[in-house]
């Protein structure tokens, strides 16, 4: 049985104006995002990877209309996001959720952890009045939190803890699609096992779809079903977890993947050092992105963009965008 497809990323552009001159006239563009397309089906986790300046976490924020993209189209359980007046995409937001990398930033810090949940409920509408706090209490239990912490303020919280508030708000619509921009990069190890557990958990209880975003790939090993790598605002390689961690058919993710620390004593992995810096987004290299970086460049590569291509018959939905990773590395096989 095929899964159902929730999100449908075509050709998604994400461009910030540079404005100069005595008239304050645009006179470049950041290509923060640079036509990337993706899907992401029901009950599973995709997962946005890459360095910092990638272009992820804005394409997350373009996704769920934070932004409003340059171009492209989002469809949303086959709705296109860009055909919606204000009020019908208002009305979609509720099945669209995030949750922030910092929950202490993200959450308002004049308001008690229970007016935080309630203003949701309040301003969509869903529930009445006289529930909204039995309905708050409940998610609070849901994420670990009790009864009694509903009446503090968030400074009175730990990380991990402003960290679970922030997803009990996000639940408390009952979204179909979460978006978890660095969700767990800034609280401490410890703490971030427990939070990745209980992301699981509620996927599990709630049916839930995540979009998760982030530079860590022990964590994305983690979580994920399927992981797409970006840089410098296009897609480099989309595989399955498995796939990717051990068949990885681009320079650019092997590298990643060389640089996670080895747990076992006595066991070694080759290291990919990649040299120079990650070029502008202002004006972005010619050809593959990749190039200027790439130890293996090639004359085409300064001069052609690579497509996403198939990496092996054997791994469906495993595409790299190189010209000569069957040289490098062969076909992916199962």
């Amino acid at each position: 049985m095929s899964k159902k497809e929730l999100l449908k990323v075509e050709n998604l552009k994400l461009y910030f104006p540079i404005q100069g001159g005595f008239l304050g006239r645009t006179v470049n563009y950041v290509k923060a995002v640079d036509g990337i397309s993706f899907s992401v089906y029901e009950g599973e986790t995709v997962s946005l990877v890459g360095e910092s300046g990638c272009g992820k976490s804005t394409a997350g924020r373009a996704i769920l209309r934070l932004e409003k993209p340059t171009e492209g189209d989002v469809y949303f359980n086959n709705v296109n996001m860009n055909s919606l007046n204000k009020q019908a995409l208002r009305s979609l937001r509720k099945d669209l959720q995030i949750i922030f990398q910092d929950p202490f930033a993200s959450i308002n810090p004049r308001q008690t952890v229970i007016q935080v949940l309630e203003e949701a409920l309040l301003i969509q509408n869903i529930v009445p009045r006289e529930q909204r706090r039995d309905r708050a209490l409940e998610l609070l239990e849901k994420v670990g939190l009790k009864e009694h912490q509903a009446d503090r303020y968030p400074h009175e919280f730990s990380g991990g803890q402003r960290q679970r508030v922030g997803i009990a708000r996000a639940l408390s619509l009952d979204p179909k699609l979460i978006v978890c921009d660095e969700a767990v990069s800034a609280l401490d190890v410890s703490i971030r096992a427990q939070i990745l557990n209980l992301l699981k958990r509620l996927q599990m209880e709630f049916q839930l779809t995540y979009l998760f975003i982030s530079h860590d790939l022990g964590v994305v090993r983690h979580i994920s079903d399927r992981v797409i790598v970006m840089y410098l605002g296009r897609i480099m390689e989309v595989a399955d977890k498995k796939s990717l961690f051990e068949q990885a058919r681009h320079p650019y993710p092997r590298a990643l993947l060389s640089a996670i620390p080895v747990l076992k004593p006595g066991q070694k992995r080759e290291r990919i050092v990649l040299t120079g810096d990650v070029p502008s987004s202002i004006d972005p290299p010619e050809g593959c992105r990749f190039h200027t970086r790439c130890p293996y460049v090639q004359d085409l590569c300064r001069k052609e963009g690579p497509e996403l291509r198939s990496a092996g018959a054997m791994q469906e939905g495993h595409v790299s965008a190189c010209h000569f990773f069957e040289n490098l590395y062969g076909e992916a096989t199962g």
